[in-house]
């Protein structure tokens, strides 16, 4: 396996986490101004972190699932997707410490993995 120091980034949400009831439970204008001041913070992570952002990816809609039973609707936790550069896993993974998808909307967390290529061999 190699790597050229791209990592994919995968915000995580259960949305039936305490974090989420609460969203959910704010009237629409309190959920509005946060959702509107959580773009805002976005944005400006994007905009100091643009040298590192290989693609800015975005949210991610409903899931299907095609496995050997099927085409079927599932409920996963992935949410938002960017992919970054960085020297390491370590650094890429360091990148969104305290990121706008935790600290103002309710994102429960980020998976940050290699984008492997070349060889498969492990």
């Amino acid at each position: 396996m190699s790597t050229d120091g791209t990592y994919l980034a995968v915000f995580l949400s259960d949305k039936t986490s305490p974090r989420w009831r609460a969203w959910y439970a704010m009237s629409e204008d309190e959920r509005r101004a946060k959702a509107e001041a959580g773009v805002a913070a976005v944005k400006a992570w994007d905009e100091k972190h643009r040298d590192v952002i290989v693609y800015e990816g975005g949210p991610l809609g409903k899931t299907k699932r095609t496995s050997l039973e099927g085409v079927a609707d599932v409920v996963n936790e992935l949410t938002v997707f960017v992919v970054v550069r960085a020297p390491s896993h370590e650094a890429a993974a360091r990148l969104f410490e305290n990121h706008p998808h935790m600290t103002i909307f309710p994102c429960d967390a980020v998976d940050v993995m290699p984008l492997l290529s070349g060889s498969s061999e492990a």
